[in-house]
């Protein structure tokens, strides 16, 4: 009979955190889809990147040395113990949108809640923008070398020495879920609709 009740509180106790899950999720993502116009995409990477330019310096000083950037201005994550993520972005050369893309990540482990954030990709070299352009889906983590630099690094970057690989920065962070990674994520193209 014990049994059974803590079996059953167990299963209300996970009914309940899901739901939190589930709410925390539709909250965070509202006005977000998963297939997104190339227009909606367009428009939040524009805000997105103007918004990153006025709060870290040196990512506006990164994007002029950059041969392209990839702007995900929105990306939604949530689970308990198995996790997704997702989002779509937009790749830039000189100012003008080349291409779209999507960024999926599923993880597990210790681990309940829903977020969202942004994350730019700074492409410094040809070599990493053809990887990104030849691979039929790039894990991030494999291939270019990817560093991730954070608000505090940014007022400090020199760009003398970042002439190679892939920068990241991660922004507007909301929700309740521990950690934030990019590590694992695979991007691929996509063809959003007008």
């Amino acid at each position: 009979m014990r049994t059974q009740k803590v079996m059953c509180t167990k299963g209300l106790l996970l009914s309940a955190i899901m739901a939190m899950v589930m709410v925390m999720i539709n909250t965070l993502s509202a006005g977000f889809a998963l297939a997104a116009s190339a227009s909606e995409i367009d428009r939040n990477a524009t805000q997105s990147l103007s918004m990153l330019y006025a709060t870290t310096p040196g990512a506006k000083a990164l994007a002029d040395k950059s041969k392209a950037i990839l702007i995900f201005p929105s990306i939604v994550k949530g689970g308990f113990i198995v996790a997704g993520q997702f989002g779509d972005g937009a790749l830039r050369k000189r100012g003008r949108t080349v291409g779209y893309y999507r960024s999926l990540s599923a993880s597990y482990g210790f681990q309940a809640g829903a977020q969202s954030f942004g994350y730019v990709l700074f492409f410094m070299d040809e070599a990493s923008l053809q990887y990104l352009n030849k691979s039929n889906g790039w894990e991030l983590g494999t291939g270019p070398s990817l560093v991730v630099l954070d608000k505090g690094f940014g007022k400090n970057l020199s760009t003398t020495t970042m002439q190679k690989g892939v920068y990241a920065f991660i922004f507007n962070q909301k929700g309740l879920m521990g950690g934030i990674g990019i590590q694992g994520s695979k991007i691929t193209k996509i063809n959003p609709g007008r």
